[in-house]
């Protein structure tokens, strides 16, 4: 499971510019549950070969008694619980503050490993105004300035060498089919998550056990079907009560996003009487850029009428448009219908993200779709696709060669996917294309 960093301080500290810094974007993953003032922001990070979630979080004001502030320091507190380590966020500019002070004895209060990350310090590293900061109790004061990149690559290396992180698995070895499917439910609360496990587990007649998490109390639950051995990653808060497994609605985003992480199948759970919200569409994409595989199931269909499943239907296609390759199906977790098919489009779904694809068979079909409907021309240019290799599994890649192939249309990659996809039965997986061009030794000479 990947470690959780999240970025605490007051207002205006520079928490966003450092989130943007850490995940290399301007995009977040936002946890927008209803009632919610001010959200938690999720993101991706990186450190040289480790991987970590980051969360940003709004001003921190652990004595707001009411309005907005409350609410965002409640927020606050719940990403520090879903955190393995905090990175503290002060101003170098603008100096100590009472308000710092109060952070850093909530802070202490909570009990997380917690980094003093003194940012905007450009040009300050040696200044006597950092010295104040130690008052605040947090050993070392790390100067960086997030807006220029200065220190932020060693911050969070000193922020996960106490983690004792294990290192991932190389199991590419072993064959996808001889290992257990990983499956996670996602969804958000009160989908039905938890209804759909138990009855999972009531009727198929599972021996269940705790294995081991990581640095967190993830849960997994080993049971097989027809055969098959599956591994239920917990999403929806399982927890062990005497014998049984109890299933309780909590959600945790943190624990999501690392379920569908550690998966190689999203059973993406939609509530038929609330329809296709922000949220669900949030939990699609962080499902679809891990890459994983993905199965649709709209829960509670039989709650709802003609009209309401209709609308259902047209909010999936507007909603969800980037989830066309995954399976739709229409279920009762209550009434234990529709299950059988969800289990096989499952099982269906991770054979095609580990499908082998052969050089010769990729390289024909893109020479045929070529000739049926060849790249448009762009200025000078036109695409000239050669030949196509598989470049990898769980998800699918195909690499395409050629030359000028950066002049390739969206449009264009859409049609070479649906000839992959229908070639090879890709239902239910993301499916990447990545265009090398090859370098022209004379392009040099002729200018």
């Amino acid at each position: 499971m990947k470690p959780v960093i999240a970025l605490v301080g007051r207002p205006n500290v520079g928490k966003s510019t450092l989130f943007n810094r850490l995940t290399k974007t301007r995009d977040a993953i936002v946890a927008d549950f209803a009632g919610l003032t001010r959200d938690r922001h999720y993101g991706n990070g990186r450190a040289g070969s480790r991987e970590y979630i980051v969360i940003d979080t709004g001003g921190f004001e652990p004595d707001a008694g009411s309005g907005i502030f409350k609410e965002m320091a409640k927020q606050t507190r719940q990403a520090v619980a879903e955190a393995d380590v905090v990175i503290f966020v002060v101003d170098a500019r603008e100096g100590l503050s009472a308000q710092d002070h109060d952070i850093a004895n909530e802070l202490r209060r909570l009990g997380k490993p917690c980094l003093l990350a003194a940012n905007k310090a450009e040009g300050m590293a040696s200044s006597a105004r950092l010295v104040d900061f130690y008052e605040l109790g947090f050993g070392e004061v790390y100067a960086v300035s997030a807006a220029h990149g200065q220190g932020v690559r060693e911050l969070v290396e000193l922020a996960l060498e106490p983690l004792n992180l294990p290192e991932p698995e190389d199991d590419e070895d072993v064959d996808a089919e001889s290992r257990p499917i990983r499956l996670a439910v996602a969804g958000r609360p009160n989908v039905g998550k938890s209804t759909l496990i138990n009855t999972w587990l009531g009727e198929e007649r599972l021996v269940a056990f705790d294995m081991p998490g990581t640095t967190r109390d993830a849960i997994t639950v080993p049971f097989e079907r027809n055969g098959q051995r599956f591994e239920l990653i917990d999403t929806a808060g399982l927890r062990r009560k005497g014998k049984v497994f109890e299933a309780i609605e909590k959600f945790s985003v943190v624990k999501t996003l690392q379920a569908i992480e550690s998966a190689n199948v999203v059973l993406l759970l939609l509530d038929a009487t609330q329809g296709v919200t922000d949220q669900d569409a949030h939990i699609a994409g962080y499902a679809l850029e891990s890459g994983r595989a993905v199965v649709i199931a709209i829960n509670k269909w039989d709650a709802v009428d003609s009209y309401q499943r209709e609308q259902v239907n047209r909010q999936i296609e507007s909603r969800l448009p980037f989830l066309k390759f995954a399976s739709l199906h229409f279920i009762s977790a209550t009434k234990r219908q529709g299950l059988g098919p969800v289990w096989q489009a499952i099982v269906q779904a991770h054979r095609a993200a580990n499908r082998k694809m052969s050089t010769p068979v990729l390289t024909r079909l893109l020479l045929e779709a070529v000739q049926f409907q060849a790249p448009k021309k762009s200025g000078m240019y036109r695409p000239k696709l050669r030949y196509a290799h598989q470049g990898g599994m769980n998800p699918p890649v195909i690499i395409i060669h050629g030359n000028s192939l950066e002049h390739v249309t969206d449009a264009y990659r859409r049609f070479l996917e649906g000839r992959f996809r229908k070639e090879f039965d890709l239902v239910g997986t993301p499916l990447r294309i990545e265009f090398k061009t090859s370098h022209n030794p004379f392009a040099e000479k002729n200018g």
